[in-house]
């Protein structure tokens, strides 16, 4: 197989599936420009009226992607950073999520939310929240992040070819990570809702997913002579592979979950949730979480006081493994 970076990754899934489908464009600010190169040349080959730029108007812009799905499209609504969801949020969530619902299960709605998010660029609050935990908390949406190359390209295929909306957002600190991905005429798709299990290990399992999947695999390189540490990334946050995590903690009874969301109400709150009450009896320690505190991302060198990072998965890990 070739190696390329994650982003080149986005860009041959959005490229391959708008070659094969004439319902598939892009909507977003700058996206003929390419701010991030995963629209880079993508208005060459496909013209501007499948790679439509818009104003800063972000419910404008979600208005178009929203009506175009209603008529059976398949846009793939680009907002540049996950933060500027948040200024159309009553329309990309609450109204997005109950539209097959509110139509008794007869109208699809194919559409796909992406973003830059996350830390490590030290871009401050508006630009790196991160988005899946909120998005995770409204039914009727799909939200997944890849964490590899492979994933990446994987995911943003079986995301664009889904009949429901789908919130991928992708990590801008492994924008450039290099990784495995199939020869361009290797048609394939990562399911949603299947997690991976990305090293095997017996004492403790850790939950982590892009940016700080990586981490969690520094931390288990790093201690494998003294922890065997099993690492899983979720790669899809809704729905949640269950299953798997449940599967893991009947070898290692311990479980630390990485996540950049909020602490209150995030995503790694909802996961310890539900595995005290769906794998209690497997818990030889509490769940441990490491997650952003309750404040907004600040910006500069003060973003490396907050984010989690090895240092932060390391103790966590030894605290529950002691």
């Amino acid at each position: 197989m070739r190696t390329i970076t994650f982003i080149d990754a986005i860009r041959e899934a959005i490229e391959e599936e708008m070659r094969v489908d004439n319902d598939v464009f892009v909507v977003g600010q700058d996206v003929r420009g390419a701010i991030f190169p995963h629209t880079k040349g993508l208005v060459d080959e496909f013209g501007p009226e499948r790679i439509v730029d818009t104003p800063i108007a972000e419910s404008g812009m979600y208005g178009v992607a929203f009506g175009a799905a209603q008529e059976g499209m398949r846009p793939i609504c680009d907002f540049m950073f996950g933060g500027f969801s948040y200024v159309t949020f009553s329309e990309c969530s609450v109204t997005t999520g109950q539209y097959h619902f509110l139509h008794g299960s007869q109208h699809p709605l194919p559409l796909v939310i992406t973003a830059g998010v996350g830390t490590g660029q030290r871009l401050a609050n508006d630009h790196a929240m991160s988005i899946h935990g909120t998005f995770s908390h409204h039914p009727g949406i799909k939200v997944a992040m890849p964490s590899t190359p492979y994933d990446a390209k994987g995911m943003f295929k079986a995301a664009i070819r889904d009949n429901n909306p789908v919130v991928i957002p992708w990590h801008m600190g492994i924008m450039m990570l290099k990784g495995e991905v199939p020869e361009l005429d290797d048609d394939y798709v990562v399911p949603l809702g299947v997690a991976d299990v990305k090293r095997e290990g017996t004492d403790v399992t850790v939950l982590a997913n892009s940016l700080q999947l990586q981490h969690a695999l520094e931390v288990a390189e790093k201690l494998k002579d003294e922890i065997s540490i099993e690492v899983i990334d979720p790669r899809s946050f809704v729905p949640f592979d269950m299953e798997t995590l449940l599967t893991s903690l009947e070898k290692t009874n311990r479980l630390v979950v990485v996540d950049e969301d909020w602490e209150s109400g995030g995503f790694a709150a909802t996961v310890s949730a539900r595995v005290m009450e769906q794998g209690f009896d497997l818990l030889d320690a509490p769940v441990t979480r490491v997650t952003l505190p309750n404040m907004p991302v600040p910006g500069g060198y003060m973003e490396e006081y907050v984010a989690p990072n090895p240092e932060r998965i390391e103790a966590a890990v030894r605290a529950v493994c002691a």
